[in-house]
């Protein structure tokens, strides 16, 4: 039986494309009585169906972390058109999440065990800048406000020594499960431990775009998995490179060190988005 044979009753495999603001959350992970980003679509589908799966996101992203793009799967038995059941969730849901889109699936779908590759960003507000020296506080939730000048061609240069297939054990959080979490990743708990730390970063580079306050600084990653608080990390070091405070030839020696005291601080989580994810 496919997922879509519903005369028969079966189990309808959905995802769901979201966008949320994740100041106030503590995160995508269901966790005993903190506001998450799960747990309130979990809360939203069982409003709409009588039906509480837990949605399997693309990854797990932290307290404060954003998404343009996350993705998200479950089952149902509840028969309801894709168009209907994305305006009834948005209905429901807090307006700090957005279902972008809601589909049907083939059987066997799963957002994280499908997922091929992610892309992530983050966002720069340059104190340092000649008549855009104050972050607005309208974009203060959404970037990090850096108190330096950062030269671009030196992140750049930074950036690119992060392509390729790398050990980053240098740039994973130290907490006790770093290297079976992406940017946080691997919320089922009975899945088979990668203790690996090696990663493919496919494209790596800053750019600067115009927002109705000013310029900022984008820095965009796309690769196959990310440690946790591997962007973070990324970023906080090469904001270092930017400022002059590392040279370039000290990415390659940070990275053959693995160990995260060798790398830069991190970098505060409101700048960073899960911007997509990418499937077959």
């Amino acid at each position: 039986m496919t997922s879509r044979d519903l005369a028969g009753g079966g189990l309808l495999t959905w995802r769901v494309t979201l966008s949320y603001d994740g100041t106030e959350y503590c995160g995508w992970q269901v966790q005993p009585g903190q506001k998450t980003i799960q747990g309130e679509l979990q809360e939203a589908i069982g409003r709409i169906t009588g039906e509480t799966p837990l949605p399997q996101g693309s990854g797990r992203t932290d307290a404060g972390v954003h998404a343009l793009g996350q993705v998200a799967s479950f089952l149902l038995r509840a028969p309801i058109p894709e168009e209907n059941f994305q305006r009834a969730l948005n209905r429901t849901l807090p307006a700090s999440i957005r279902i972008l889109e809601a589909k049907i699936m083939p059987d066997g779908f799963h957002a994280r065990h499908a997922a091929i590759r992610k892309i992530y960003e983050y966002r720069v507000w340059c104190e340092r800048r000649e008549c855009s020296d104050i972050c607005p506080p309208f974009l203060a939730r959404y970037v990090y406000a850096c108190p330096w000048y950062l030269d671009r061609s030196k992140l750049n240069t930074a950036a690119a020594a992060f392509l390729g297939e790398h050990d980053f054990a240098s740039f994973a959080a130290n907490d006790p499960d770093r290297t079976t979490r992406q940017e946080g990743d691997s919320e089922d708990s009975g899945e088979e431990r990668n203790l690996s730390t090696v990663r493919t970063v496919f494209a790596s580079e800053w750019h600067e775009e115009t927002s109705d306050y000013g310029p900022i600084l984008i820095y965009r990653i796309q690769g196959n998995g990310f440690l946790h608080h591997m962007v973070r990390n990324l970023v906080g070091t090469m904001i270092e490179a930017g400022r002059g405070t590392l040279k370039a030839s000290d990415l390659a020696v940070i990275l053959d060190a693995k160990s995260r005291s060798a790398a830069g601080p991190t970098a505060q989580a409101r700048g960073l988005f899960l911007h997509s994810v990418q499937y077959e």
